[in-house]
């Protein structure tokens, strides 16, 4: 009787053994198959990766801080000229020209007709 408990005991737990290996191999590749498709949805919805982001945010950052400083540049310019600020196209009605330039349907060039 003493062997046919080991026995019975030694094919109870060679198949629990076996069934946690089956589990772990069935979560295994649940986990695949669900990283798979969440890289399939992110790929779909065209997002953008943080270090991408990151990179068109410190141009950005650049880009406003030169354009802050060409600014800048421009109205020493214009105060050293003495002219007032340009004009802008919203400034300039129908048929007149811009400060500077000749009247609407003449020659910059007199000698051009």
């Amino acid at each position: 009787m003493v062997q046919t408990t080991n026995r019975f005991f030694d094919e109870v737990a060679r198949l629990m053994n076996d069934a946690a290996g089956v589990a772990q191999g069935v979560r295994r590749e649940f986990e695949t198959l669900f990283r798979t498709q969440a890289e399939r949805w992110l790929r779909d919805l065209d997002l953008v990766k943080r270090d991408e982001f990151e990179a068109v945010k410190d141009m950005a950052r650049i880009a406003r801080e030169e354009n802050e400083a060409l600014k800048i540049r421009v109205s020493a310019l214009e105060a050293a000229l003495g002219k007032p600020e340009t004009a802008t196209a919203s400034a300039v009605g129908p048929g007149e020209a811009f400060p500077g330039q000749p009247p609407a349907g003449t020659s910059a060039n007199p000698d051009v007709s």
